[in-house]
Parts: structure tokens; C-alpha cells; sequence
């Protein structure tokens, strides 16, 4: 896959959305399915989006995640977080990538040969995905043993590969030493849970994996053994904040053109008068629209500052996330408003809008704990000490 600018990245967008995710969108979300269609078509041409140009890729960063994702996410939701954790799945790998096995992994990446994912959460530790209960052990011939269970695995039994997060064990194991990891699909030991059925975001095939004993090449350690933390904070948080920020502003976007859309376009039969002469459906529509370019100038902001480390870096990522959640699930929820029994029927775009505007709010870092960590950062206390 060859660089190419931001903006040709954005038009590839489009037009997959277009053509792809606009068709699959509604069939992904009635029947809980993998969007397969239009994960192939973004992997094909935009896979390799964030992946270093030395290994082939495009070499963008924040800003985009963030405009693609709001473009496939005012289409598809589910295929947007998708292709989400597969830009931070992404991202990870690239960060120290030091080894040739990483090499090649990148290259198909960027070939657009190669789905990654990331696989952090578990059952046991809840929000703090930082804390893997998984246990790694060092096994015979360079090989590191993985015994655990993950938790909504996004692309869960669909991707090529996994970055997984595993805690030191066995002889000698420094307590509390944390790493990441590649596990490649297929490896003996790695298995699936039933596949997850949610509200919202139904097509993400999220679902719960099992490492029993599942060896992988000590070369597929990422960076060295305790970078957990350091590839947390430095690359999951910021990819994974932005590519969530960006779908859910797409939702909110998706539900304000709804919104606006069939007030242009109904009219009362018994007067002939337009929906949108109404001073306070006017006054409704033009609030909803200041919710959500507001917030997609944070989003940005957030974005820009992320990519150059700039000082607002931190409070603005985490407060993005926060306050996406909130205009999403508020627009949407004015948008049924506005447009009435049409848009609370089921099937309704605003329908599916709805409930997968709410899952903005428990996808982890839920909000209450970003708002906690923007405040932490304000008044120079640790971030991870309660």
C-alpha cells in the first residue's frame, strides 16, 4: 500500500461508506453480523492507514483515525469501531516494532493482507484493562505460555492477529509486570467464547477468547517485557480514545442530518405548513448542531494535540471520549424528538442510532473515570492512584 494524503485517505472513505457500509449497515445490526463486506473493503484500501511508510503504510496518525472514523461511523457504527481496533491493533504493533516477525506483520498490514485487533479487557478487572490477570510464563525454546480469559474482543474470531495484554508469572516473575503481546489466530490454546449480542453496536463481534496454555514466539513480545503501562498510555489511549470519539461524532452527525432531513421534507396535510417553520423546531435543530461541531472541534483539537504532544494532550483525548458520549446519545435522542413515531420505529436509522449512541458510555474508559483523569491531570496528581 502506497502514502497517500490525508485527503485521498478521506475520499477512500467515503466511498466505501457509500458503496459498502451503507448497504451492509442496517443487515449487520438486525442479525448481530460481522460486517465482513465492509471490513474487507476498508482493510483493502485504507488497512495499513497508520502504519509507518518504512514498512509500507500511509503513516498517518490521530487526525485521521478520527476523520475516518466519523465518516464510517455516520454510516455504520459496528464496522466503524471495527476498523477502529484495527488502526490501534495497528498502532501498537508499529510503536517499538523491533523484530523481523513484526516487520512482515506490518508490511501485510499495510498490503491490506492483515486484520489486527485488540484484546486487553477482561472478565475479572473490569474498566481497569490496564491490570491483565492473564498470566505469561516463559516456556521451552524462546517461547512464552499464555493462560487467561479476555473479554469483548472486538472483531472477536475474525482477525489475523491479537495485541494482548498478560502479567509476568512462573519462577522468578517480577509481581505486577505487565506486557503486551501478538497472538496470531489460530494458535493452539486460543479459543472463543459464544458470540456477544448487545443493545447496540451489534456487528462488532465482540466476544470473549480462553489462552490455555497457548505458546507464541518470544520475537512476538512487543517492545520488553513491563512496557504494558508505557504502550497503555503512550499508543492504546490515545488510538483508541480517537477512533471511539470518531464514530460516535459520526452517530451524532448521522442523527442530526436525519433530523433535518425529514423536517425539510414533512409538512402538516390539513395547512401545508413545513415542519421547519417552527421557531422551536428551528431552535432545536440549530442547539444540536452547535452540540455537535462543538464537540467535533475538541475531537480535532484533541487529535492534533495528541499527534504533536502538545500540553492539552492528555485532558483533551480523555474529556473528547467523555463528551462524545454525552452529545451523541443527547442528539440522537432530540432527533427521535423531532421526527416522532417515524424515528422511533423499529428498524428506524435513529433506532439503531440510539442504541449504539449508548454504548459510547460503557466502552471503556467509561466517562465518569475519563472526567476523574482529566481532573488528576489538571491538578498534577497520578493519574492510577485512587
Amino acid at each position: 500500500m502506497t502514502r497517500i494524503e490525508l485527503g485521498a485517505a478521506l475520499t477512500a472513505a467515503r466511498e466505501v461508506a457509500r458503496d459498502v457500509l451503507a448497504k451492509q449497515a442496517a443487515t449487520a445490526d438486525a442479525e448481530g453480523r460481522w460486517p465482513e463486506e465492509g471490513m474487507a473493503a476498508l482493510r483493502s484500501r485504507l488497512g495499513g492507514l497508520v502504519v509507518p511508510e518504512r514498512f509500507g503504510g500511509m503513516g498517518h496518525g490521530l487526525l485521521a483515525v478520527a476523520q475516518i472514523g466519523e465518516i464510517t461511523g455516520q454510516v455504520c457504527a459496528s464496522t466503524s469501531i471495527c476498523f477502529g481496533m484495527h488502526l490501534v491493533g495497528s498502532a501498537v504493533i508499529a510503536a517499538k516494532a523491533d523484530r523481523s516477525g513484526q516487520y512482515d506483520r506490518l508490511a501485510a498490514i499495510a498490503a491490506g493482507r492483515h486484520l489486527t485487533t485488540l484484546a486487553l479487557s477482561e472478565p475479572g478487572t473490569g474498566a481497569e484493562f490496564w491490570l491483565p490477570q492473564t498470566r505469561m510464563e516463559r516456556a521451552d525454546g524462546d517461547r512464552l505460555r499464555l493462560s487467561g480469559t479476555k473479554s469483548f474482543v472486538t472483531n472477536g474470531g475474525h482477525a489475523d492477529s491479537y495485541v494482548m495484554s498478560a502479567a509476568a508469572a512462573g519462577p522468578g516473575a517480577v509481581p505486577g509486570r505487565f506486557s503486551c503481546v501478538v497472538v496470531d489466530a489460530g494458535t493452539p490454546g486460543l479459543s472463543w467464547g459464544p458470540p456477544w449480542h448487545g443493545l447496540g453496536m451489534r456487528g462488532n463481534a465482540s466476544r470473549g477468547a480462553l489462552l490455555e496454555d497457548a505458546e507464541i514466539p518470544r520475537a512476538d513480545l512487543l517492545g520488553e517485557e513491563g512496557d504494558e503501562i508505557w504502550y497503555v498510555f503512550n499508543v492504546v489511549a490515545p488510538y483508541f480514545l480517537t477512533a471511539m470519539a470518531g464514530t460516535y461524532l459520526g452517530v451524532a452527525e448521522a442523527a442530526l442530518r436525519e433530523a433535518r432531513t425529514h423536517l425539510l421534507r414533512r409538512r402538516h396535510a390539513h395547512s401545508g405548513r413545513s415542519l421547519a417553520a417552527q421557531p422551536l423546531v428551528q431552535h432545536r435543530l440549530g442547539k444540536m448542531w452547535a452540540v455537535v461541531e462543538r464537540t467535533r472541534r475538541l475531537i480535532y483539537h484533541a487529535a492534533a494535540e495528541g499527534e504533536t504532544g502538545g500540553p492539552d494532550a492528555l485532558p483533551a483525548l480523555c474529556s473528547a471520549k467523555a463528551e462524545v458520549a454525552e452529545a451523541a446519545e443527547a442528539v440522537v435522542n432530540d432527533a427521535l424528538t423531532l421526527v416522532g413515531g417515524a424515528g422511533y420505529s423499529d428498524g428506524s436509522a435513529l433506532h439503531r442510532h440510539l442504541r449504539d449512541a449508548r454504548a459510547a458510555h460503557v466502552m471503556s474508559p467509561i466517562t465518569d473515570v475519563l472526567r476523574v483523569w482529566v481532573g488528576r491531570a489538571l491538578l498534577d496528581e497520578p493519574l492510577l492512584e485512587g
